[in-house]
């Protein structure tokens, strides 16, 4: 009877099935009671086992709370990297640079610096839309004044750089090279944008400016700096090379939007992904050339890199107080109130993209010179910084900006 218990308890289904073969009667109902029993029994311990459980220890039916606190963090610093990726891929690569130099060296044995400025002139040409130049029109005397500080104004102030005394003076003369750069190729239009600029217009002399770059600036290195530190600097050779690592890239991205509507479909669709792999193709350069000149950089005494930090800061500083200071000036003479100077979006797009560098430019015209101005490394490290620092600080204005207009529509 014990045996038969057991079976009929382990495999309940055949019950039935084998005791009619056999043809016996109705003898399994007392058994099936029992089963039922022993089975209500045993879930109702466990029941009460897991309700135990759950309020003894404190985790059960927490435990997913638990989980989703323990990550809460993910989001915030995800949305910190996304906002904030050129910066930190500009780190990066001025950290792995340090840290591991063979890679840099491998990539620059393979030519990368010169693939990835093609490649970051490619994504310009591929994001650039038509209608928002053509909407700048109006503001055509803010552009024009705005294109004349970047290439004309603003590079005689690497004269004043110039004077400066500092070891090694290649952070100097990349100061004074960086001074000389067209403006930024997507931060001032960014900004611009945040602030409730004139977005338009930002980009028009963001592309004019870099496109007349490429004939003004190797002149402007050559009459300004290379004049000074008795060095002649090929201006014909480096505008051939400015054209074919600037401005035919960047043709063939804008002609591959222009003929292909699908191109022009994904470049709108994706324009945060291809500013991300853009800001990956520029953290190549400061890790390439901080990588070939780490030797000379550990050298280099942290005051004397700090202070070089702090010339940047100024640089941008006094190129903002100047276009600032200009902007008053010129409104009174063309019009007063009725001027295009006297409109604040117009204001604030000439602020932020007049009083920015570049710094993919500048890091092509580095490769060009073939260490003519100095070390490129060390050319080109203050001027990271400057980069940096110049976009953090525009960004802290754009955040007063906006927080004083929000001020204003609540009052």
């Amino acid at each position: 009877m014990a045996g038969t218990l057991q079976i009929l308890f382990l495999n309940p289904p055949a019950i039935g099935y084998s005791l009619s073969r056999c043809r016996r009667p109705t003898t399994h109902f007392p058994f099936s009671g029992i089963r039922s029993h022993l089975v209500s029994k045993l879930s109702s311990s466990v029941r009460a086992s897991l309700q135990h459980s759950n309020k003894g220890n404190g985790r059960g039916d927490h435990l997913p709370q638990a989980t989703a606190k323990d990550f809460d963090w993910v989001k915030p610093l995800s949305g910190f990297v996304s906002n904030n990726f050129l910066p930190l891929a500009l780190i990066g690569g001025v950290a792995l640079g340090l840290a591991n130099p063979t890679l840099g060296c491998l990539a620059d044995r393979y030519y990368l610096s010169k693939v990835s400025t093609f490649g970051i002139f490619i994504i310009s040409g591929l994001t650039l839309r038509s209608d928002e130049v053509g909407a700048a029109a109006e503001a055509w005397p803010v552009g024009l004044f705005g294109l004349v500080s970047i290439l004309f104004f603003t590079p005689f102030f690497s004269k004043i750089i110039l004077l400066l005394k500092l070891q090694p003076q290649e952070f100097v003369t990349g100061l004074a090279i960086f001074s000389c750069m067209p403006t930024t190729l997507s931060s001032g239009v960014a900004l611009t944008r945040l602030a409730g600029g004139n977005s338009a217009l930002a980009l028009a002399m963001t592309l004019m400016s870099n496109l007349l770059g490429i004939l003004i600036v190797p002149f402007s290195i050559s009459k300004l700096i290379a004049a000074g530190v008795g060095v002649c600097v090929p201006a014909g050779q480096l505008f051939r090379s400015l054209v074919l690592t600037l401005l035919v890239p960047l043709i063939i991205g804008k002609g591959l939007r222009e003929c292909f509507k699908g191109v022009a479909e994904f470049s709108d669709r994706n324009r945060k992904l291809l500013s991300m792999m853009s800001s990956l193709l520029l953290s190549l350069a400061p890790f390439i050339q901080v990588s070939r000149s780490r030797s000379l950089l550990l050298l280099v005494k942290p005051a004397v890199f700090l202070l070089a930090v702090v010339l940047g800061v100024l640089l941008h500083l006094i190129l903002f107080a100047f276009n600032a200071l200009a902007i008053p000036l010129l409104s009174t003479i063309l019009g007063g109130s009725e001027s295009s100077f006297s409109k604040k979006q117009n204001i604030s797009a000439l602020l932020l993209v007049a009083s920015q560098k570049t710094l993919p430019v500048m890091v092509a015209v580095v490769e060009q010179l073939g260490g003519a101005l100095g070390e490129s490394g060390l050319l080109v490290l203050p001027c990271i910084a400057a980069h940096l620092n110049q976009i953090i600080l525009d960004s802290f204005l754009v955040s007063l900006w906006f927080q004083k207009e929000n001020d204003l529509k609540t009052a």
